[in-house]
């Protein structure tokens, strides 16, 4: 890993830890007073400049529930790919319901930071049953160690 996606990597880590606390608000992106696990992301990869502005539209709360289209991972794929092993700094992601739907940052092998309803940002060890009993999979995103660092910005 060279030194520059190392950086990035830490500095992503860095930015969603500004995140925690603020409550869980569905479709809400403001900093302390409220963010979905979806618009958590856009915000952190944004600010560190890993991705240009994202705005995914409307969405039910419960789409996952009644929909099959991979919404969330069709995104995933536009600005990364699937790895086996993330590292700090790449995204996991759960399915709930129907679809995977449920995006967080990884600090490290067993400890993300994400958005969950009725929680809000925090940090949660991926062993615990609400995530370890769910398939997931894990992407990191193509502009990590690119020369062009802060192009989204």
């Amino acid at each position: 890993m060279s030194d520059l996606e190392l950086q990035q990597r830490e500095a992503v880590i860095a930015e969603a830890r500004r995140w925690l606390k603020t409550p869980y608000e569905h479709r809400q992106h403001l900093l302390g007073v409220g963010v979905d696990c979806a618009w958590l992301l856009i915000e952190v990869y944004h600010s560190v400049g890993l991705l240009p502005w994202i705005d995914p539209g409307a969405y039910a709360q419960d789409w996952h529930l009644h929909r099959s289209k991979e919404l969330y991972l069709s995104w995933l794929e536009e600005y990364g790919h699937q790895v086996e092993s993330p590292q700090p700094g790449d995204v996991a992601i759960w399915q709930f319901g129907r679809t995977y739907s449920h995006g967080a940052v990884v600090i490290d092998e067993h400890r993300v930071i994400h958005s969950f309803l009725a929680i809000g940002v925090e940090v949660a060890d991926m062993r615990e049953e609400r995530l370890a009993s769910r398939p997931v999979r894990y992407y990191t995103l193509d502009s990590f160690g690119g020369s062009d660092g802060g192009r989204w910005r």
